[in-house]
């Protein structure tokens, strides 16, 4: 029999094969030092166009012929300069030209793996895996793999990050997954129509630069005030179905898969656990359609949309599949602030109100555009109460819950003397919480 230690040792002395990213990723590469070109181009357009207009035929010519060899050699050095390995206890990635970096990603810190296909990628059969690591700010990435070779690296590492001993994680595979819900393209099409930023921004794209050529008469003011309205009407409305198009949300024994995308397919985890914040989002002219969209806050992941839009009964029944054992409280059951609010706050008041379960602390806030927030009591971090020199003359004070993915939510304007009690018994219920709350770990 061996000591743990002695294991660790025999595991560190195994030889690590070190592997290169799919041989289409020079491509991909070689645009840099055009996109640098062109960025320059688009940041200075007068000084872009001097400097062509003095440039000879021979000269363009000639300067293109070095210029392109010069993009494939750096797209195919920087490939070859690239590596990744995985060890028994982290993913190692080497990269860089001149300036070398190395990355050393511990199995136990990955919190979620997603496989995302733009459209030439799909094409082209490749694949890029982008990683969650708890503790950081930004993803790491291995663009580009085979597609099958990113899906089985992906299951590896998840299943190395479960625990698994790296002898067997290799031959678990991709955990089987079950569709719990798909929204209809119909349906996203009508909820954008349907969404009141939507025609906010495409009214100010058609206003402000007509009024900006009345008062200016300079085409150029024109252009750089419309095309960055127009660019943020697209995004708001097509660049949201092209993004939400086909969503499916499916359960796995690693978490709630979600799958989606026009052009570019994506395919992420919400990771099991690491759940902060649920956010239930109802806006005005979705209601007589019973219609929600559900928001998160994960700890360590960037990904923060679980249902683009979803009858109310359905996102509370998938609500329920990332939040165990918790029930969303109904409207009836959120208490408002007392009247004298109006005091600090006209009309808007009316929109905010509270509820606390055995499960979560619940806030609801806005009057068009209603957001309802649950935060499980095991995810609280710290709770606030804060009361401003007019809140204090009318006895209302403000109840802030802090939780783990950075994000404040905020019970507003309660009865100073009921937000006390809160703060007392939220500091209570967080720690009973996070006593009997479930391991945060893959497959756990």
């Amino acid at each position: 029999m061996t000591t743990p230690g002695v294991d660790d040792a025999v595991r560190e002395r195994r030889p690590v094969t070190e592997r290169r990213l799919h041989p289409v990723t020079p491509l991909r590469r070689a645009w840099a030092p055009v996109a640098v070109l062109i960025g320059w181009a688009v940041h200075d357009p007068d000084q872009a166009q001097r400097q062509l207009t003095r440039l000879t035929t021979t000269t363009l010519l000639i300067a293109v012929a070095v210029l392109l060899p010069a993009a494939a050699l750096y797209g195919f050095l920087t490939w070859w300069f690239t590596h990744f390995a995985v060890t028994d206890a982290e993913l190692r990635i080497r990269t860089g030209l001149v300036f070398r970096r190395t990355a050393h990603i511990r199995l136990e810190r990955i919190q979620a793996i997603d496989v995302t296909q733009p459209l030439l990628a799909r094409v082209a059969g490749v694949a890029k895996l982008k990683l969650d690591v708890l503790g950081t700010g930004k993803k790491d990435e291995l663009a580009f793999l085979g597609a099958q070779e990113a899906r089985a690296l992906r299951a590896e590492l998840l299943a190395r990050a479960a625990g698994f001993a790296p002898e067997t994680a290799h031959e678990i595979g991709e955990a089987p997954s079950q569709q719990l819900l798909r929204v209809p393209p119909a349906v996203l099409a009508t909820s954008l129509l349907l969404t009141g930023a939507t025609w906010a921004t495409l009214a100010a794209a058609l206003v402000v630069p007509t009024v900006l050529w009345l008062v200016t008469s300079s085409a150029w003011t024109v252009l750089a005030t419309a095309i960055p309205l127009f660019g943020a009407a697209g995004a708001s409305s097509v660049g949201r179905f092209v993004a939400e198009y086909d969503w499916t949300v499916g359960e796995s024994q690693d978490g709630l898969r979600i799958d989606h995308g026009l052009l570019d397919r994506a395919h992420e985890t919400v990771p099991p656990g690491r759940v902060q914040t649920v956010r239930i989002v109802e806006p005005l002219l979705w209601r007589r359609r019973g219609w929600v969209r559900v928001e998160l806050d994960v700890a360590g992941s960037a990904n923060s949309l679980l249902l683009p839009v979803a009858p109310r009964e359905v996102a509370e029944s998938v609500i329920a599949r990332v939040l165990p054992g918790v029930t969303v409280p109904s409207r009836a059951s959120l208490s408002r602030p007392p009247r004298r609010a109006a005091r600090c706050v006209p009309l808007w008041w009316r929109g905010y109100g509270l509820a606390v379960t055995d499960g979560v602390f619940a806030a609801r806030s806005g009057l068009f555009r209603r957001s309802l927030a649950l935060v499980p009591h095991a995810k609280v971090q710290s709770v606030r109460m804060a009361q401003g020199p007019w809140e204090r003359l009318w006895g209302v004070a403000d109840v802030h819950v802090d939780t783990g993915a950075n994000k404040t939510v905020t019970a507003r304007l309660r009865d100073a003397e009921e937000a006390a009690e809160l703060l007392r018994g939220q500091a209570e219920r967080s720690r009973t919480g996070r006593r009997d709350a479930r391991p945060d770990r893959w497959m756990a």
